[in-house]
């Protein structure tokens, strides 16, 4: 080849790039083809695959259903099993349940059954009480009957004046002293004069040590037994404060009659009665300061049950009193009775010393009898002498010693105690 000639190089060049170029494009055939198979294969084979997870699930379907189709069978079985076996149950267990119902409800039968007896009985006494009770309301109406008579009479009799008033209240008053356990003409008395006729109290009232008091029963009435008679509220009102205004015009009567003065010894007050708690409550309700304005005026003003109280003091004193005038004779008689018994006890103690000699005696002749004489005698019976089978006797001492006496010194008399807790 001449290679100076440029045509058949670039010829031969043609000719290769040709050749390349053929080579290039067979195998770029080649790839695509073998591309397109391998895409085909792919796409075989996943459709392979969609078939078989396709048949698989058909199976799987198949068999779901035929499993659920056993299971069903099954549990229907099972469940025909257990409810069967539910009815046996419940049906023993209701047996079993009325036998224990029947065996609890005998005892509740039998309770009601006494019950029911009891509650026969107690009606059939209720009965028999219901009579005896409608006789006793029966009374205690005819009695309340009665009672609201008597007061209306009472009270009738009340409203006649301030004599009949007065009378009431020293009735009243004359009660609670003997209910205190005052006596009539002894503890107190009744319409006496003082200062030469000027003052004559209700009561005068003997306390100890030659003490007394003053009780006046004298309070009015009226006003407060208009308040009761009253139609409306407004006149029961003002007869209410009428009421309080007459105890504080019969307060300052009092203090002004000094009472205390007129007595020797007395405590510096007097006591003003009012019959009724209630009345003195009601003027109390008006006015407050009643209370504080009596006792600043020296008056004390007492109702049945705080009179009651005061005079159950008095009557305590009195009793103190009685046990104090008994103690000088109850300590004279202890020393006396005191003196003779340990004048007895020196007799006594004498009586114990000729025993104790006598017993002395008497063991000294014992003690001679059985070293001097008993020995000697005792003697006759070693000689066979007949002695009737009477042996000798052992004899004793006597060793019991006489209990001696406490002589009781004569003038040491012993502290008395009194039932006032006093020593004399």
């Amino acid at each position: 080849m001449n290679f100076a000639d440029p045509y058949p190089i670039l010829a031969l060049v043609f000719a290769l790039a040709a050749l390349a170029l053929g080579l290039w494009a067979v195998t770029a055939q080649r790839r695509a083809a073998k591309a397109e198979a391998e895409s085909w294969l792919l796409n075989e084979r996943l459709a392979q695959a969609e078939e078989r997870h396709r048949l698989l699930e058909d199976q799987s379907a198949t068999q779901i259903e035929l499993i659920k189709a056993q299971a069903a069978q099954s549990a229907n079985a099972i469940a025909e099993q257990l409810i069967k076996r539910a009815d046996e149950n419940a049906k023993s267990r209701e047996r079993l349940a009325e036998a224990r119902l029947e065996a609890q409800l005998k005892p509740v039968a039998d309770t009601l059954a006494k019950f029911e007896a009891q509650v026969t009985a107690v009606e059939k006494a209720r009965a028999e009480e219901t009579g005896g009770l409608k006789a006793q309301i029966t009374a205690l109406l005819e009695a309340s009957t009665a009672t609201q008579a008597e007061a209306r009479k009472l009270s009738a009799a009340l409203r006649r004046g301030a004599g009949v008033q007065g009378r009431w209240g020293e009735q009243m008053l004359r009660n609670v002293l003997e209910m205190a356990g005052l006596k009539h003409g002894v503890d107190f008395t009744e319409q006496v004069q003082l200062d030469s006729g000027r003052l004559r109290p209700d009561v005068i009232v003997r306390m100890p040590r030659n003490a007394a008091f003053v009780i006046d029963a004298k309070c009015s009435l009226t006003a407060y037994l208009e308040a009761q008679d009253a139609g409306d509220e407004i006149a029961r009102e003002a007869a209410y404060v009428r009421h309080a205004a007459s105890l504080r015009t019969h307060i300052q009567q009092l203090s002004a009659k000094a009472y205390w003065d007129a007595l020797d010894v007395s405590p510096d007050f007097v006591t003003m009665f009012v019959p009724g708690d209630g009345i003195l409550a009601a003027a109390l309700e008006r006015a407050p300061e009643l209370m504080t304005e009596a006792m600043e005026k020296r008056v004390i003003i007492t109702t049945p049950s705080t009179l009651f109280a005061l005079c159950k003091a008095v009557a305590y004193g009195w009793r103190v009193e009685d046990q104090a005038k008994n103690a000088v004779e109850v300590a004279a008689l202890g020393r006396e009775l005191y003196k003779r018994i340990a004048d007895m006890g020196g007799h006594v103690a004498g009586v114990g010393r000729s025993l104790s000699a006598a017993v002395d005696k008497y063991n000294a002749f014992v003690g001679s009898l059985e070293s001097r004489v008993l020995p000697k005698a005792r003697e006759f019976e070693k000689l066979k002498v007949e002695h009737g089978g009477k042996p000798m006797d052992e004899l004793d001492a006597i060793d019991t010693a006489v209990r001696p006496v406490t002589k009781l010194e004569v003038g040491q008399s012993p502290t008395l105690t009194l039932g006032n807790d006093t020593p004399t």
